[in-house]
């Protein structure tokens, strides 16, 4: 083990299985029963936004019931003994990074607990539900709140922080992502080209297994703690 100074954790839907949430896509093409397409769309959204609000108010209550995994954990005691800049970059909508007291969290795809208004831009935070006769409380404009998820064929968010974090990184992990999303699957590729040491978490090796220096492979809520373990020690 080195000692590094600029941390990144890429986390995707592996870490939030092992806390029993469904993944985004699953074989079937489905995300909780639902199609993909019916809602992660914009279209989708502006054609029925009352079936997409029921949706995501409900997905809310299964999320409020989930409780961080070890790996969760592991980042935390990570963050509050390491000497160093640990940052997490996460694809998943859940807040389970800041149950388990996560700090530095950056979530790309957005947040179930978050819906912004796409009248004045206003973010609103609540676990709540949402729905089309909800008033902005910034504009006060009624029916304009959009779950604050990143939709097929939006931008995704905090990108600007997120490439100053990939420049700076001397230590990527990524843990239960699949890498086969862009831009997220080339953010190692980007952490690699600038002299950082890689490493992949994950159940199997990923299609960008050429960019990591070790696969660890298992769940990871077993593999990233112990990573960790021996990280801290090397402190």
């Amino acid at each position: 083990m080195n000692s590094y100074k600029n941390i990144i954790i890429l986390t995707g839907a592996g870490i939030s299985a092992e806390s029993g949430l469904a993944t985004f896509r699953a074989s079937n093409g489905l995300w909780n029963n639902h199609k993909v397409e019916d809602v992660a769309t914009i279209e989708a959204f502006e054609r029925n936004p009352d079936y997409v609000h029921d949706f995501y108010n409900e997905l809310k209550l299964e999320l409020i019931k989930a409780q961080p995994n070890p790996a969760h954990l592991a980042i935390t005691k990570l963050q509050q003994n390491y000497p160093a800049k640990i940052s997490v970059i996460t694809q998943n909508v859940d807040t389970l990074h800041e149950k388990a007291g996560n700090q530095n969290i950056y979530h790309i795809h957005g947040q179930i607990n978050q819906s912004v208004c796409l009248n004045c831009g206003h973010i609103l935070e609540t676990f709540g539900d949402v729905d089309t006769q909800t008033q902005c409380h910034n504009c006060h404009v009624t029916g304009m709140m959009k779950p604050n998820i990143v939709f097929f064929g939006e931008n995704l968010l905090c990108m600007d922080t997120v490439e100053q974090l990939l420049s700076s990184c001397d230590l990527f992990l990524s843990v239960g992502t699949s890498g086969v999303v862009f831009p997220a699957a080339s953010f190692v590729q980007i952490a690699k080209y600038n002299g950082a040491k890689t490493f992949e978490f994950n159940l199997e090796p990923t299609s960008n297994n050429f960019y990591f220096d070790k696969h660890i492979m298992g769940p990871a809520g077993t593999t990233l703690p112990a990573f960790i373990e021996e990280l801290l020690k090397s402190s």
